[in-house]
């Protein structure tokens, strides 16, 4: 039986005593920092850069935070999203892009994806870390969120959350603040916006469709996948909708099958990770040798080599980022609003149209790029 999944299977939520404390919290000036504050400071910010180093270390960490506070759905959501971010890394150096993209390109898209996931965790991960101190000491320290440039809606956000531990509210306020964090330092950089949007969204999304979101389950001793598909990734709201739908699909009825695969599958950003039987993570084709299209009805024809997809290590190379821009996205408060901000309803079947992508990557390729031609 096909299942509709939307954001919005709760009532509204009363936000107005959020928008109180976020209110007073604009108000508020940081204190001044004991040698104790110092010293968390400095370790907190020593053990996210530590594990920020790549999209596989930061992928582990949302889940290992996860599996020591599940409270925290938000970060299993991180972890699953961050996966497909390696995914899509690992397609640029995989069966198809190269074959598609000019080497500029594939390294244009490499690095806007890198960025992304790389802000995303540098200012959520110290959020999750001041949440673990603040459990073990039992006491707010959430006065120190300023100090690692985290935005006062998100400060204000964890304060209402240690007195009032909604974990949906909380999910919904990260994706939130995640995607406006990203909005100006990447979507909207002119740099981002000239070498990889303008010239890749067409191509990408109108005709290869390479923009779905796949959770792998494991169920019954079966690995199935359910998804979506995004539209519109440039614009926030968008983002914003379908990060919410995302969080609903995620923690469903779904919830056991998708952590226990996560759980028992180490990210490699090979898509072997979930489809072993499609994907091989070292390159099975003979090289000069032309092969016909030869994936249908979800499988590999007989007897072909499986699609090439490396595992992310192989391919690229550590990334050395600058700092991100300071300053607080949040200054308007109708931005409390989208926190009642409706999903966008979805079956969460994706297999059908993932497999459509992969019949039609596989057809333009074997056809000599009829679609994209060389430059």
């Amino acid at each position: 039986m096909i299942r509709f999944f939307n954001v919005m299977k709760k009532n509204t939520k009363d936000i107005s005593p959020f928008k109180e404390a976020l209110h007073d919290h604009q108000l508020h000036t940081s204190p001044t920092l004991s040698p104790k504050d110092k010293h968390l400071l400095k370790t907190i910010q020593d053990k996210t850069q530590l594990l920020n180093k790549n999209n596989i270390m930061r992928t582990k960490a949302y889940l290992d935070y996860y599996q020591k506070h599940p409270e925290i759905q938000w970060s299993l959501l991180a972890h699953m999203v961050s996966r497909n971010a390696g995914w899509n890394m690992t397609d640029l150096k995989g069966e198809f892009l190269p074959k598609l993209l000019s080497p500029k390109e594939q390294n244009d898209f490499f690095h806007m994806l890198e960025r992304g996931n790389w802000l995303i965790f540098q200012d959520a991960f110290p959020q999750l870390l001041l949440y673990e101190e603040s459990k073990r000491k039992q006491k707010s320290l959430f006065y120190l969120l300023p100090y690692f440039g985290v935005s006062v809606f998100m400060k204000a956000m964890w304060e209402h959350f240690w007195k009032e531990p909604n974990q949906e509210l909380l999910s919904i306020a990260l994706i939130i603040n995640e995607q406006h964090y990203i909005e100006d330092r990447v979507i909207q950089n002119p740099t981002y916006q000239q070498s990889v949007l303008d010239i890749l969204e067409f191509q990408l999304q109108d005709v290869l469709s390479m923009n779905q979101m796949l959770f792998p389950c494991e169920e019954n001793n079966e690995i199935k996948l359910v998804g979506a598909t995004v539209h519109h990734f440039a614009s926030l709201y968008k983002r914003i909708e379908f990060g919410k739908s995302l969080y609903t699909l995620l923690f469903s009825d779904k919830l056991p099958f998708i952590s226990k695969w996560a759980k028992n599958k180490v990210h490699t950003g090979s898509r072997q990770d979930y489809w072993s039987n499609v994907f091989q993570d070292k390159k099975e084709a003979v090289p000069g040798v032309s092969y016909p299209p030869r994936f249908k009805n979800c499988s590999i024809s007989y007897n072909y080599p499986r699609f090439y997809s490396p595992q992310l290590s192989h391919v690229w190379k550590k990334v050395h980022h600058t700092s991100p821009q300071i300053g607080d996205w949040y200054h308007d408060e109708a931005v409390v609003d989208l926190l009642n901000m409706k999903g966008i309803p979805f079956t969460g079947e994706i297999k059908p149209q993932y497999c459509e992508t992969l019949e039609r990557l596989d057809l333009i390729v074997s056809t000599k790029n009829l679609i994209f031609p060389k430059r």
